[in-house]
């Protein structure tokens, strides 16, 4: 096993590795992290023009896929991957059909958006933690921050500058120099840059030209939009060893 990568102080270091190197979604974690992506990518392909009806139907079909996935994932990993969930709806509602600084096609979040959620966070754990990305996390790590920076900066200097996209580059750095887990933060910045871009070009979604709150330009897709996904992986890293752990300690009933 190799030596943990996190920072948080030692009673949490199992809650931060979050797996068991023999698990399913690690094990085979470049093949589940590309399966999951496919059915994400399959999803925005269908809905660029299809109906609400569609979406519904989609959002089940995710639902059940999501579940499928948890199966093969730690009961930890599970819960990371619900806060998430959680989380990130709460966040969709209140800044698309609320602010309005990236807009769905009909206004709404679509069904599948709540449980794609947790297919992406399943994704980038995935693809952090499989053997050969974990062999050599610096080099790949360092590989894709270069990538994304490169991008963020060449859309900062356009001709509509990505400033929103230049600080969540910014917060991707952070969380992967300092975060609880960088297997994850490098496997989120190939995910959901990924999907980003798929979902844009598709029209699936369109972000603002400006942020109605701050007045700051933002790109099409933002070019680092993982930086804020990040801050979805960072609450379910760190909350839901703490909600494990509760439900662990929560007393059983008797059976008679």
């Amino acid at each position: 096993m190799s030596a943990p990568t996190t920072r948080l102080p030692a009673k949490h270091l199992q809650g931060a590795r979050a797996s068991d190197p023999t698990s399913p979604l690690e094990h085979r974690g470049v093949l589940a992290a590309v399966l999951m992506m496919g059915w994400l990518t399959v999803v925005l392909a269908v809905d660029h023009d299809g109906s609400r009806a569609t979406q519904r139907v989609l959002g089940a079909l995710t639902w059940l896929v999501l579940l499928g996935a948890l199966r093969f994932a730690t009961p930890l990993v599970r819960v990371q991957a619900l806060v998430v969930v959680a989380f990130a709806t709460v966040v969709e509602y209140t800044f698309s059909p609320g602010l309005g600084v990236y807009l769905y096609r009909f206004g709404n979040v679509p069904a599948y958006v709540p449980p794609g959620h947790g297919l992406v966070y399943l994704s980038a754990f995935a693809l952090g933690h499989a053997p050969w990305v974990r062999a050599r996390l610096r080099p790949v790590g360092l590989a894709v921050m270069t990538a994304v920076g490169a991008w963020a900066l060449w859309a900062l200097v356009g001709p509509r500058p990505d400033v929103l996209g230049a600080f969540w580059f910014a917060c991707l750095v952070a969380f992967w120099r300092w975060g609880p887990s960088r297997e994850v933060y490098v496997g989120a910045a190939f995910v959901v840059t990924w999907l980003e871009i798929v979902g844009t070009h598709l029209r699936t979604w369109v972000w603002q030209p400006h942020d109605p709150v701050l007045g700051i330009s933002i790109g099409n897709p933002p070019t680092g939009a993982a930086g804020g996904y990040g801050w979805f992986d960072l609450l379910a890293l760190l909350v839901a060893p703490w909600i494990l752990a509760q439900v662990r300690r929560a007393p059983r009933p008797v059976r008679r």
